[in-house]
């Protein structure tokens, strides 16, 4: 074991006999995650054209207003999502892989070489925090629900417009990768021993089947997600600066 040790440490960073592109995908995560990080950062600190109409930025919601905050209320509220899905076991493997080069990829020279130490020293003993930032996070999307109640309401009356349809798509996409979480699925079930025992771990089951089906694609949700709050704010953005026309659907 200790001379394979060697060779390994020996190869280097990204030394590795695979033939495939495996640079591609920890490339591809590098460039898709930094573009949205650029613009959640941008649009944070903008502090302005998160609303129009019925409609509001999930990138500002809930909308909070204090007499002593003077930046933008984005802040006070961005730091959770944030922190999920920093804390999220995909996201990890996922910017791992794509800035920390730790590893790049499965069976290729990492950076560090054997130093790993896992998540038991700071900053990376912070991930334990994923829990209570998935509690944190249910919370936001609570409110990203309400929202889209509030985004049927046009002037007292029920309507719909396209902007309408975009904040509900949204708010579909967060539950999913929200209740697709891996802390979420060992809550609902996976602390048990016994599933059959009761009428009440027969529902856990149940629902802990429902949970492992959203789990299952946890990856494609946190992608689809990460994409559709960007794309939501960007629409409400460039409908409030008249960029872009609402079209009411009835």
């Amino acid at each position: 074991m200790e001379a394979t040790k060697r060779t390994e440490t020996a190869e280097g960073l990204g030394s590795t006999t695979r033939r495939d592109n495996w640079w591609l995908e920890p490339m591809l995560v590098a460039i898709g995650f930094g573009l949205f990080i650029v613009y959640a950062t941008w649009r944070a600190l903008e502090g302005q054209y998160y609303e129009w109409g019925p409609y509001l930025s999930p990138f500002y919601s809930p909308k909070l207003s204090f007499d002593w905050w003077k930046w933008s209320p984005a802040i006070l509220i961005l730091w959770i999502p944030a922190g999920f899905r920093a804390t999220c076991y995909y996201y990890r493997k996922a910017y791992y892989r794509a800035y920390f080069l730790d590893p790049p990829a499965c069976s290729v020279g990492h950076f560090g070489g054997h130093n790993y130490c896992g998540e038991n020293s700071f900053p990376f003993i912070l991930q334990n925090l994923h829990r209570y930032m998935f509690y944190l996070a249910t919370i936001v999307l609570a409110f990203l629900w309400y929202d889209v109640f509030l985004a049927f309401n046009w002037n007292g009356s029920f309507g719909c417009g396209v902007g309408t349809l975009v904040m509900l798509a949204n708010v579909l996409f967060l539950s999913a990768y929200t209740f697709g979480c891996h802390a979420w699925r060992h809550l609902v079930g996976g602390k048990l021993d016994c599933f059959s025992c009761t009428s009440g771990t027969q529902t856990q089951f149940k629902l802990w089947e429902v949970v492992t089906k959203l789990n299952e694609h946890h990856m494609f949700w946190a992608w689809v997600s990460l994409f559709s709050v960007g794309f939501t704010d960007f629409y409400i953005r460039m409908v409030s600066t008249g960029a872009i026309q609402d079209i009411r659907l009835f």
